[in-house]
């Protein structure tokens, strides 16, 4: 799936149209050209003066971007709805008093899967990829939400993270 743009038009009292592709509302052509465009919304539509090249009518589009529906599939199957707020809950936990920006994180992850028109990620995926970024940040958030998403069962497992962890940094610092 790709991300299409949704255009809406006005033209006179006639109430919004969505239309794929984009014709006159007066004569149905195919053919316009723009007038004027200008950012609404915060940069998140445009809108556009257009002149019909067949009737020379104008007429006004509302051009939005459609994002795309991520969904999750759970370790038991299941699939349910990206949620940004539950994934940065998850990254708020583990960065608590350390200083880790997670709402950047999250932005982060979530441009990623938009901009990659990533359609269904496993939640397995998903915690990978959140601990990539938080081991870039820091190592007490990165082991933090390690010891939850892996679900440490026993202390053992637990050193043997912290062992791995710093295996990799000394390996940073020898290069």
């Amino acid at each position: 799936m790709h991300k299409e743009k949704l255009i809406f038009h006005f033209s006179g009292r006639n109430a919004p149209c969505i239309a794929k592709d984009m014709r006159c509302p007066n004569c149905g052509c195919p053919d316009s050209k723009v007038i004027d465009s200008r950012p609404v919304e915060e940069g998140n539509s445009i809108r556009r003066r257009r002149e019909c090249l067949a009737c020379q009518k104008r007429f006004t589009t509302f051009e939005v971007l459609e994002s795309v529906q991520i969904l999750v599939v759970k370790k038991d199957g299941s699939k349910e709805l990206f949620d940004r707020s539950k994934m940065l809950s998850g990254i708020m936990k583990a960065c608590q008093k350390r200083p880790v920006n997670g709402e950047e994180i999250a932005a982060e992850i979530e441009a990623e899967l938009q901009n990659n028109l990533v359609q269904e990620i496993t939640s397995r995926d998903l915690g990978e990829m959140i601990m990539v970024k938080l081991k870039q940040r820091d190592d007490v958030a990165y082991v933090r939400f390690a010891s939850v998403y892996r679900e440490f069962k026993d202390l053992d497992t637990f050193l043997a993270e912290l062992k791995e962890l710093k295996d990799s940094n000394n390996r940073k610092e020898a290069e």
